[in-house]
């Protein structure tokens, strides 16, 4: 019998890849919008977990959820008719980290700061035998005001927030290891991805360990090139640049993530989620200035110490023209950025306002994944990455299909989560791979006890 887990805010399924590359059955899961329970329910018919049969998807907000509510749930797939409710090995989950991140504003009263105290909550009712929570690094110094626990401990004001979940874990009867950050390109993802973990566990359990890297040195992890390699478009760049196929592109085309079965997904084309963004000339030649490596900011530096050539940006070299309202001749535009020390206002001309965007470079590991894909150019074409390209970065299978649209703007992408953001919010499998193994390790290991 596999170790039985829960994945609480699922999101479209990072931590669950990684739950079940592990070796675990995953019976419940939950999550509240039903973008995610689309992408999330579809793969995981794909693996034979299929919905009131052996797993069960609750879409809903997890303050709505109880224990009631879960057992129920468990006991009426016909994986458990006429049996009672299984021991619950682990509970997995990520309370949303946007209160918590460094990459926006962080406010305290922020309400999704408040939705770990319902993750504890469930653990209290269900007690599983071990607990693992991620968040982002911001969540390790973030401080509270007001926080009333679990089991009504009134927390003074400005407590850090690890120390708080310490307490409540100790006040919920598990003990917890300290946190720690573990960076996902240490796991084998081809992304510098920085998590802060939390491991808690039953008093009577054995005590957990955290992964060790599999890929500590740079020259163990796995690169751009490496990742996404084989998703050029272009022919004659991908020849040029793509001799074989790396181990990493073979495993994610047959896929890590067997089906209940035991056997992989068969013959799957790695085309899906990977449509081109529809970019103008204007900004195809816009990307093409970047090198590999280079920012936004670090590419306006370069200009103005060692000026750029526009010769081969007809298109661009137009706009510029238009929004300077033709103060210039096109020789005169092309001349003044090859001279450099420009004014800001050539420069906005020339790259626009936005100020975050970076072109992978291809012998290194991408950066954080963030939801927007207008923040990255791939290193090999001028373009943004693909949907799929991103997931590869992530480490998902290609098997795994991200479903509702692509993209989407402004305040809608808060509800409709869009594929892209599906990427960008999930955990990364392998990172996830890791630390299930690890708690899977410790419940299959001979309890020990010691004479004192």
């Amino acid at each position: 019998m596999k170790p039985i887990a829960i994945d609480l805010f699922c999101g479209a399924g990072g931590m669950s890849e990684g739950i079940l590359q592990a070796g675990f059955h995953i019976v419940f899961s939950n999550d509240i919008n039903e973008y995610v329970e689309k992408t999330y329910t579809y793969r995981h018919e794909q693996l034979g977990l299929v919905h009131g049969i052996n797993t069960f998807f609750k879409r809903a907000d997890i303050r709505d959820l109880n224990k009631q509510i879960i057992v129920n749930s468990v006991l009426s797939l016909e994986l458990f008719k006429g049996k009672e409710f299984p021991t619950i090995d682990a509970i997995f989950g990520g309370p949303p980290c946007q209160g918590f991140s460094r990459a926006g504003l962080r406010r305290r009263d922020d309400p999704r700061n408040m939705l770990f105290k319902e993750y504890l909550r469930i653990i209290n009712e269900i007690r599983p035998k071990y607990v693992v929570m991620e968040n982002v690094e911001g969540f390790m110094d973030t401080c509270l005001d007001g926080y009333i626990g679990v089991k009504g401990r009134d927390y003074p004001d400005n407590s850090l927030l690890p120390n708080i979940l310490m307490q409540e874990f100790k006040d919920i009867k598990y003990k917890a290891l300290q946190p720690r950050i573990l960076d996902a390109s240490d796991f084998g993802v081809p992304q510098r991805r920085k998590r802060v973990i939390f491991i808690a566990y039953l008093d009577d359990e054995n005590i957990p360990n955290y992964p060790e890297p599999t890929t500590p040195k740079e020259t163990d992890k796995i690169s751009v090139l490496e990742a996404i390699g084989d998703l050029i478009v272009d022919p004659e760049i991908k020849k040029q640049l793509i001799k074989s196929d790396s181990i990493y592109q073979i495993e994610s085309r047959s896929g890590r993530t067997k089906k209940v079965s035991g056997n992989s997904i068969p013959n799957f084309d790695h085309q899906y989620n990977h449509e081109l963004a529809k970019h103008s000339s204007i900004i195809k030649e816009r990307f093409s200035l970047f090198i590999q490596g280079e920012t936004t900011s670090s590419l306006i530096k370069r200009i103005n110490n060692n000026g750029i050539d526009l010769s081969n940006c007809p298109h661009l070299v137009g706009e510029c023209k238009r929004l300077l309202n033709d103060q210039y001749t096109t020789d005169e535009i092309i001349d003044k950025f090859k001279e450099g020390n420009l004014d800001r206002e050539l420069i906005n001309a020339l790259l626009t306002k936005k100020s975050n965007r970076y072109r992978m470079a291809s012998h290194l590991v991408a950066p954080t994944m963030v939801t927007l894909p207008d923040d990255f150019l791939v290193p090999f074409e001028n373009r943004i990455p693909t949907v799929r390209e991103m997931a590869r970065l992530q480490s998902f299978d290609d098997s795994f299909i991200f479903l509702g649209k692509r993209t989407t703007g402004g305040q809608r992408r808060k509800q409709e989560v869009p594929q892209y953001t599906q990427v960008g919010n999930a955990v990364p499998p392998l990172l996830a791979k890791a630390i299930a193994m690890e708690i899977k390790k410790a419940t299959k290991a001979k309890r020990v006890h010691l004479i004192t």
